[in-house]
């Protein structure tokens, strides 16, 4: 970029942040998710810190968000409300420890942390004269906040008035006699601000919700939106049903200096529970920054069992002496860090998209993107599906897109911003050709997929040889894409009956093949002769044809044999004698796969496919009868990882039992069964009121037969 593209980018940057953060902070409306405009402010201050002549003082990066609202009096806070800067990763921990011991030549060789969880709510100033509580504001923007007395009074974790500790409480405490007196007398006599976080618990959220719907009410966004909401009713018996909880993370003195009375951060904390005022139990203090990340860490993973929602830690000096030391530094201390969770959405920019070719020939679009780190991973590609998803997205190259990513869920496009399009943008043009063997490609009226129709297609060939050998399908141990690829590059495979006919001496000839690895792999192929005949068929990757329907079918199948065992002869027999009306009527198939599967078994070129296996001695084994049918009409949908089955093993054991597995939620639903990282399909059943079992139940459920 040159250095008018970036002072462009950065204009435009400006421009969106200071409407999204309007929308949210002024507005209560959230018109962009908080991680995707944490993305975008923190490219932006990449930008300002690259180029810092065209930083200005209207810039999101140098002020605090937000701006007071008028339906409430105007409060000038006595001490600036300042906000965070940001880091991401271990890597911007590091550096923002580095720049403080360059900063402060006298930093401790090892400081210790006090590590709070980062509440998902809305900050509040609490002022107390003579251990009353007087004033009440939010923080605005930083300077300038809003009178919201009478609604934070209705929170019931915040004191009316403060409690007076003891002497010896104060002194347990390790402050010094002299100390406690000072505390004692400004509690009484004296003026003490208390800042926190006004929070409302996801149980609290839940029944609000619940009441509302009822009631035909508009139902409560999240529930950040919910507390900042919440603060800025005009009528305190609303704030009150809403029951928020406030929880203090500074106290400030009038009189004196935080160091004067205080020697730690979670000393602090500690002051603030005698005063009356609730704990965070969960803040820690680390004596290294390798604690503060196995923290970060533990929360990352747990955060789901906490009553609340957190997205990080706010990591402070626990030594108050050099919160003065360090000051403050644009619009934000240098003695503090919010340390953010791997965000769940990020914008990044498309550089290209270029298409991949699947076992059936379908050409998938792929977006190339400036790498960006999305839920604890660097993303580069992401996967648009299909030419229809880039038109509804409206996606051009060159755009600044938000990407989503939750849990183990592939990283997806949601959105494409289209305000910071700069008119360099190109449009996305439908291929005409298969991008290896060149040739024409051709498009289904009834598919939203292109189509490369070659038979002779090396790619089509290459990735119909991968999928056989996958885990769902001939699961052969060894015999990954990259070995797959070698054999075809060698003329040693053509299709997938060659893998059968692999010697030892064939591998020996191949780079990075010794005796033992060839060993391991003819051992490996000749285990797997012997199938179930549903992996088989969706091994030959016929078209449609997933591990589902492929089920269905072997069922069909199993109704022309006697036998509980098949050739591969045997069973074209029996699967090119069924109509094109006979493969329509069975369950979950409808036209489209019926005459896929139709066209599949005429096909000459199948008979000599299963010619060379039947050569080969391959046998399938049919499905089991049924033994009961304890689970029929019953339908289920898996969701996260399983510990104790894998989720093939939990979809057969149902079909077993005559239930129904499913890939989405819906009304008609009656299990979601959980595992660890549950995703997007959980809050999805608890929305529709589904059922919810865990592995555990699911087994018990199964137990009782």
């Amino acid at each position: 970029m040159t250095a008018e593209d970036v002072k462009k980018r950065i204009e435009k940057l400006k421009e969106i942040i200071n409407e999204h953060r309007y929308n949210y902070h002024v507005l209560d409306k959230e018109s962009i998710s908080a991680a995707a405009l944490d993305s975008l402010k923190m490219e932006l201050y990449r930008l300002e810190n690259e180029f810092p002549q065209y930083i200005s003082s209207d810039s999101p990066t140098q002020r605090v968000e937000g701006k007071a609202l008028s339906r409430f009096e105007k409060v000038m806070h006595r001490q600036a409300m300042i906000s965070l800067y940001d880091a991401f990763s271990e890597a911007d921990m590091r550096d923002w420890e580095k720049r403080n011991r360059n900063y402060l030549v006298s930093l401790p060789v090892q400081p210790e942390y006090y590590c709070e969880l980062k509440l998902d709510g809305l900050a509040a100033s609490l002022r107390y004269e003579n251990g009353v509580l007087r004033l009440g504001a939010t923080r605005g923007d930083g300077k300038t906040g809003e009178d919201v007395t009478a609604n934070l009074k209705t929170i019931e974790s915040i004191p009316l008035s403060l409690r007076v500790p003891t002497k010896q409480e104060i002194e347990v405490l390790g402050f010094s006699i002299q100390q406690a007196e000072k505390i004692k007398e400004i509690i009484l006599h004296g003026s003490l601000e208390v800042r926190g976080e006004a929070i409302m618990t996801k149980e609290v959220f839940k029944m609000i919700n619940t009441k509302y719907q009822a009631e035909g009410k508009a139902l409560l966004a999240n529930t950040r939106n919910a507390a900042a909401g919440s603060l800025r009713q005009l009528d305190p018996q609303i704030v009150a049903e809403r029951k928020l909880v406030f929880y203090p993370y500074d106290l400030i003195f009038s009189d004196y200096r935080r160091s004067e009375l205080l020697a730690t951060r979670q000393q602090a904390d500690a002051l603030a529970a005698l005063l009356g005022f609730k704990k965070l139990e969960h803040n820690r203090l680390c004596v290294t920054l390798d604690e503060v990340f196995a923290l970060k860490n533990n929360w990352e993973k747990n955060k789901e069992k906490l009553p609340f929602f957190i997205d990080g830690l706010v990591v402070k000096f626990n030594d108050l002496k050099l919160w003065e030391q360090l000051g403050i530094v644009g619009k934000a201390p240098r003695y503090m860090m919010a340390y953010k969770f791997s965000a769940e959405q990020a914008t990044t920019k498309v550089l290209d998209v270029v298409w991949q070719i699947g076992r059936t020939g379908a050409l998938t679009p792929t977006a190339i993107l400036e790498p960006v780190a999305l839920g604890g991973v660097t993303v580069a590609r992401s996967t648009l599906h299909n030419f229809d998803e880039i038109k509804r997205l409206d996606l051009r190259l060159g755009d600044t897109v938000i990407m989503e990513r939750a849990g183990d869920v592939i990283p997806k496009v949601v959105s494409v911003l289209k305000e910071l399009r700069t008119g360099e943008e190109k449009l996305i043009k439908a291929p005409k050709h298969c991008p290896r063997c060149q040739k024409p490609i051709e498009k289904d009226q009834d598919e939203v997929a292109f189509r490369c129709v070659n038979k002779n297609c090396y790619a089509v060939a290459l990735r119909r040889l991968i999928h056989f050998a996958s885990k769902p399908a001939a699961d052969i141990e060894g015999l990954g894409e990259k070995i797959v690829e070698q054999l075809v590059s060698a003329s040693l495979l053509e299709d997938a009956a060659d893998i059968y006919a692999l010697r030892k001496e064939d591998l020996l000839l191949l780079d990075r093949f010794a005796e033992k690895k060839a060993d391991n792999l003819i051992q490996a192929i000749a285990q797997r002769k012997n199938l179930e005949l549903a992996r088989f068929l969706f091994a030959l990757g016929i078209l449609h044809i997933g591990v589902e329907s492929a089920q269905t079918i072997a069922q069909e199948l199993k109704r022309s044999f006697t036998q509980t065992e098949i050739s591969p002869l045997q069973l074209h027999q029996a699967a090119v004698l069924i109509s094109l009306d006979q493969w329509q009527s069975l369950d979950d198939i409808g036209p489209i796969v019926a005459q896929s599967l139709y066209n599949f078994w005429q096909d000459e070129d199948t008979l000599l496919l299963m010619e060379k296996f039947n050569r080969h001695q391959l046998v399938f084994m049919l499905p089991a009868t049924l033994k009961n049918n304890s689970l029929a009409g019953k339908s289920f949908v898996l969701t996260g990882s399983l510990s104790r089955l894998t989720r093939q093993d939990a979809k057969d054991r149902i079909k077993a039992r005559g239930g129904q597995t499913r890939d989405s939620v819906s009304r008609q639903l009656d299990y979601l069964i959980v595992g660890e990282k549950a995703g997007s399909k959980l809050k999805e059943a608890e929305k529709l009121g589904i059922k919810i079992i865990s592995e555990d139940e699911f087994l018990k459920l199964l137990s009782q037969e």
